[in-house]
């Protein structure tokens, strides 16, 4: 399907699903441009470089496929890759994810907040920056949930493992009265359903993606971009097809078809999807 000046949209695997969803139920008329690197995934234990490449690899393929504007949708990328791609592609406007440690920190109650995100969104200078800022007098618990992206990555939300990571991850937490979690990886709103049962209803959960797609939504009405109709999303992976397609299928509902790309190196993606 022939998208026209989508946005274009990419994560490591299927975590920037998520956004996608926000940004459809806020701007239906827009078509999107999806790429999901499943060849790559996950990107937390990869090095701040290696991050670098993929994203300014996918960002000139997306540019090729006039994406008009380019969401990460991926706080390991954010954290690696947005401020590199903003100097590399300085014409270019990109949205990126930031941990919401600032809602949470204006919005609890205890002064105790658990973040869940990936060991490079830790060790970002943007995560840092965020704390810095906002976290004032706010104790911040963090925890990586290793294995959680891989269990999502393959549809997994309600199964055993993925609720001992969770389980893992929030109850020391819960110990410390914590009554807000930051979700810090666009895979994770997918188990929020999950996260909510063991934390319980008194616990807020934070997913940051309703606030990228209304910045999305203010960048192109200001540019004067936005679409009045259409609605075509195309899907593209580097990873194995049908399983991309059994995920999205899992994660948004309905049938999806899904492009393959194929990566020469670290800089360069392959295009073996039509131009028309």
């Amino acid at each position: 399907m022939q998208t026209v000046n989508p946005i274009g949209i990419f994560d490591s695997g299927a975590g920037g699903l998520s956004v996608l969803r926000e940004i459809q139920a806020l701007m239906p008329n827009e078509d999107i441009l999806y790429f999901g690197d499943q060849g790559h995934v996950p990107y937390g234990p990869r090095p701040m470089k290696q991050i670098q490449d993929f994203s300014e690899g996918i960002t000139r393929f997306l540019l090729g496929q006039n994406a008009k504007l380019i969401v990460v949708a991926c706080n390991t990328a954010s954290a690696a890759a947005l401020k590199y791609l903003r100097q590399t592609f300085p014409d270019v406007q990109f949205v990126g994810m930031e941990p919401a440690v600032k809602p949470a920190a204006e919005k609890t109650q205890t002064g105790k907040v658990g973040v869940l995100a990936t060991p490079a969104t830790f060790q970002g200078a943007l995560y840092a920056s965020v704390v810095e800022r906002f976290a004032n007098g706010v104790e911040l618990f963090q925890n990586t949930c290793n294995g959680l992206v891989q269990q999502i990555e393959t549809g997994s939300l309600e199964g055993m493992e993925t609720r001992r990571i969770l389980e893992d991850a929030l109850h020391p937490m819960m110990e410390k009265n914590i009554d807000t979690v930051v979700l810090g990886c666009t895979h994770y709103p997918f188990v929020i359903p999950m996260i909510q049962k063991i934390v319980g209803e008194k616990v807020r959960v934070i997913d940051p993606a309703p606030a990228v797609a209304r910045q999305v939504k203010r960048l192109l009405e200001a540019g004067g971009m936005l679409n009045r109709q259409g609605g075509a999303v195309r899907f593209v992976t580097s990873g194995e097809v049908m399983a991309v397609e059994s995920v999205i299928q899992i994660l948004l509902g309905g049938n999806v078809k899904v492009e393959s790309v194929t990566w020469l190196n670290d800089r360069e993606v392959l295009v073996q999807l039509p131009a028309g």
